[in-house]
């Protein structure tokens, strides 16, 4: 479509339309190099969002007349996310593009034409799709990655803080958080295993065989009482009655056409098992992650800085790392990074300052 009409451009107008040319370069690069990463159907939305940049870069074009002998630089975030996209490929990609797409200029651009207004918002729901993809596969190990490491953040930088507003010295301090490091990684993991274990086992309890179906031929049944089996176990009436008959009737001919016995129909079993993961591995997993957050509050006194100069290293590296996974979670959810980094941070500051004001009340000194 042509741009609506509208009054004799102006200089202003021609650089913002070169603005636009360079960023829809961009965004095109973009989905490029997230295409290339991936394969099947993602890999086709992707290249087709590409092949819809490329249309709008082609009307910031033909209204300038030809390519300008001087292009002003793609904005900060469009670089970076040609940078990761080109390098990592990754969901945080997909999610700042997602932002990205949010705001368009072009509701209020009247050069721009009701089509490219329309694919903005098209490309908004498109990437948000493919987001939510990533996030799915991601949020249960994202999710238990970033509560062990918040976890050993938080409880150790209280700990250490609270013990040593005590006024104890620097070596009982540093003693206090290699034990607290130990003892909540320690917990952390067995708290991990036996749940992990707890679940699989619950699971082997519970998960169906196809014993009933493996004798059918044998027993004097019809296939209505094999199909209480399946209903028993969650399915609707008539799929149960299908299902029992096809499994019957399998049966049969089976008995028919060998002397050794029925056909056996194996289960799926261990699709679940799959899913809960592996308790070892839950353990471990969740030992490390309290541990890299734990250790980080013990740093300065592990390089031998003591009193208040110990508590304020602490506090900034505490507080870079609880802003880092506060703006990954807000990445990651679609919402200001910003506004969830400042969150973690106060939750994790609010809950070290209670103990180190208890540590006050109840110490023999200052720090």
């Amino acid at each position: 479509m042509t741009a609506p009409a509208a009054a004799e451009p102006t200089a202003a107008d021609r650089r913002r339309w070169a603005r636009y040319l360079v960023e829809e370069r961009a965004e095109g690069r973009v989905y490029q190099n997230l295409a290339s990463r991936r394969t099947g159907e993602e890999k086709e939305i992707l290249l087709r969002l590409a092949d819809a940049e490329r249309r709008h870069e082609q009307h910031w074009l033909d209204l300038l007349g030809d390519e300008p002998a001087r292009l002003p630089r793609a904005g900060v975030r469009s670089r970076l996310l040609g940078w990761m996209a080109g390098r990592f490929g990754s969901i945080f990609v997909l999610a700042l593009a997602q932002s990205a797409e949010a705001r368009s200029p072009y509701d209020s651009e009247q050069y721009a034409t009701p089509a490219m207004r329309a694919d903005e918002k098209v490309h908004y729901e498109v990437v948000r799709g493919l987001a939510a993809r990533g996030r799915r596969r991601l949020s249960g190990s994202f999710r238990a990655a970033v509560f062990g490491a918040n976890d050993g953040l938080v409880s150790n930088l209280a700990l250490v803080l609270g013990i040593g507003a005590t006024g104890v010295s620097s070596g009982f301090v540093l003693f206090s958080g290699i034990a607290g490091l130990l003892a909540g990684a320690l917990s952390m993991g067995a708290g991990e295993f036996v749940s992990v274990r707890s679940q699989r086992e619950l699971l082997a309890a519970t998960e169906a065989n196809e014993d009933a179906a493996a004798s059918a031929a044998d027993l004097d049944i019809d296939e209505n009482e094999l199909a209480l089996v399946y209903r028993a176990r969650g399915i609707g009436p008539d799929e149960a009655l299908e299902r029992a008959r096809r499994i019957v009737s399998a049966a049969r001919a089976g008995v028919e056409r060998t002397a050794t016995g029925p056909v056996t129909v194996h289960a799926h079993a261990g699709d679940d098992h799959e899913i809960v993961g592996s308790d070892w591995t839950a353990a471990i997993s969740s030992f490390l992650l309290f541990a890299s957050g734990a250790i980080i509050p013990v740093l300065p006194w592990i390089f031998g800085l003591d009193g208040a100069t110990a508590v304020i290293v602490a506090l900034v590296l505490v507080g870079v790392a609880l802003l880092t996974t506060g703006a990954m979670v807000g990445i990651l959810s679609g919402g200001p990074p910003l506004r969830r980094a400042l969150r973690q941070l106060a939750i994790g500051f609010g809950a070290a300052a209670i103990t180190y004001v208890l540590g006050l009340v109840f110490g023999v000194g200052a720090v």
